[in-house]
């Protein structure tokens, strides 16, 4: 998710330390960042050397998001291995519908529809380990039962992990826009990213893409009304009008009032004949 707009937010404190104070404990060689957290490699070798969507970076953690990916990485964390088969129900604890958001920065926008939306649960995937800890701590002080956290490649748990059909919706707001052009291939929404997309999506399932930078809308748009897995929900054709479902964050208002310019993109996944198929 891109970082122009989004930031940490205030986060409640834990007895024992400054949540603004970053953590620096000098760890044995070999000792995991993070004993009872986030994997730093969950998906480790397993599986094929690719162009990556994303670029982990390093930055410092807090005591209060250390507290939290500690406290409740356990309950509410998930590391994508693609070792298994996902059980959402189980996952959950309950059948509510599952949509998936990829990349979701420091989890304030996260937190808020989990919030405004409790009868649907949130498979939020990231990469950051400072964001991970803070949409664990909204979370908890919010008591958001609804979201769960991923750490790892979401292709990963798209293509490894999840089932067809497992999915009611899937959430890309603000990815890495890749603005060089030798690192357009970088871009997660692709022809081929779609194909696999769809395939776990069930049927009338919505792709919602959100973008900041026009040029990448503009290809997004372009890439999704060509895939035959899916349809835009626009009359027209174009972009749509922000939804009231995806909270307009601080950042983003502040973006806006410098004239930027932010594109939603709302598709349909379509059904086919093959969706009426009986597996037996």
């Amino acid at each position: 998710m891109s970082d122009s707009l989004n930031a940490p937010e205030t986060h409640r404190p834990t007895p024992a330390a400054d949540p603004g104070v970053s953590v620096r404990h000098t760890r044995a060689t070999g000792e995991p960042r993070f004993p009872d957290g986030p994997k730093a490699d969950p998906a480790g070798s397993h599986f094929e050397r690719r162009i990556r969507s994303f670029q982990p970076r390093r930055s410092r953690v807090t005591a209060g998001q250390a507290d939290a990916l500690q406290r409740l990485w356990p309950k509410w964390g998930l590391d994508i291995d693609g070792q298994r088969t996902l059980d959402l129900t189980e996952l959950f604890g309950n059948d509510s519908p599952v949509v998936l958001e990829i990349g979701f920065g420091m989890g304030e926008a996260t937190a808020q529809m989990a919030a405004a939306d409790p009868g649907t649960n949130i498979l939020a995937v990231d990469v950051h380990t400072p964001g991970q800890g803070n949409l664990l701590n909204l979370a908890d002080h919010h008591g958001l039962s609804n979201i769960r956290v991923g750490n790892g490649d979401a292709i990963i748990l798209l293509r490894e992990m999840l089932t067809p059909d497992a999915l009611d919706g899937l959430r890309v707001f603000f990815p890495d826009p890749w603005p060089k052009k030798r690192h357009h291939k970088r871009r997660l929404i692709q022809p081929e990213f779609l194909t696999l997309a769809a395939t776990r999506l069930k049927p009338g399932a919505i792709l919602h893409c959100a973008t900041d930078w026009e040029p990448y809308a503009e290809q997004m748009l372009e890439v999704l009304t060509a895939h035959p897995d899916f349809e835009n929900t626009q009359p027209d054709g174009g972009f749509a009008p922000r939804p009231a479902f995806r909270p307009l964050t601080r950042f983003e208002g502040q973006g806006l009032d410098k004239g930027h310019v932010v594109n939603d993109l709302l598709f349909r996944r379509v059904p086919h004949p093959r969706d009426d198929q009986d597996p037996d």
